[in-house]
């Protein structure tokens, strides 16, 4: 088992979501650090991926500041924004991952850091990138983050955020076989989320998607296109 968004759902209902209890869960750096590339190979080739990196490299001008928060192996995000002549700043707090998004995406720029407590700057960044990067963090520290990314965004800067859209907090489940615990908003919640911080959802995707691995099984997936619009952002400033 594991999809995420059923195993949410299960836990939301009473159900049983493992055949063992899967506590200790582990924390987002060590979990990471056991996935290494094997998370790149269930997840790379997501067409919805894809398609929202295809959407920010038609709406940034060249040689764009990109933020991408969770860079995990660096495919294929910093990959493709690299390859389009963007200057990329990853962060994620696995030094596995970071170690091998920096072997593979050689010209971009990776750091080991918890993103909640990297400082972040004012309009520093022409676009930001989120994938699945909140669902180990309580609802109020995404929130924080989330408006904390906005506001480092640059009047019309861009940002994709993508996440599994299910109402539940603080639940066991496994995920590609390790022991975790996730939260995550509905998507009216996840969109709410993202207009509190002062941004515009230009268009949405959901879907069902299943990770490239033998057992996987559909999970729900939400990918907001966003906009940090230049007079909400002058308006900000302002007040």
């Amino acid at each position: 088992m594991d999809a995420y968004g059923r195993q949410i759902r299960a836990t939301t209902t009473g159900a049983d979501v493992t055949d063992q209890d899967p506590s200790p869960h582990q924390p987002a750096q060590a979990l990471f650090d056991v996935l290494g590339l094997a998370y790149e190979e269930a997840f790379a080739d997501s067409p919805a991926h894809l398609a929202s990196l295809r959407w920010l490299l038609a709406e940034l001008a060249p040689a764009s500041r990109v933020l991408d928060v969770g860079s995990g192996t660096g495919r294929p995000t910093a990959a493709t924004l690299r390859a389009a002549g963007h200057d990329v700043l990853g962060v994620d707090i696995s030094p596995v991952m970071v170690e091998i998004a920096t072997r593979q995406v050689p010209g971009a720029e990776f750091r080991c850091a918890d993103i909640r407590s990297v400082p972040l700057g004012t309009a520093a960044y022409d676009a930001v990138c989120v994938y699945f990067a909140l669902l180990q963090m309580s609802r109020d520290e995404q929130a924080r983050l989330v408006a904390r990314l906005a506001h480092a965004l640059k009047p019309g800067g861009r940002m994709v955020l993508a996440t599994v859209p299910v109402d539940a907090e603080d639940v066991d489940v496994v995920f590609m076989d390790q022991p975790v615990r996730a939260t995550s908003f509905a998507r009216d919640d996840v969109v709410t989320l993202v207009t509190s911080a002062g941004l515009t959802v230009r268009a949405e995707q959901n879907l069902m998607f299943t990770p490239a691995r033998p057992g996987a099984e559909p999970e729900p997936h939400l990918f907001l296109y966003c906009v940090r619009e230049e007079e909400r952002a002058a308006g900000a400033v302002n007040g």
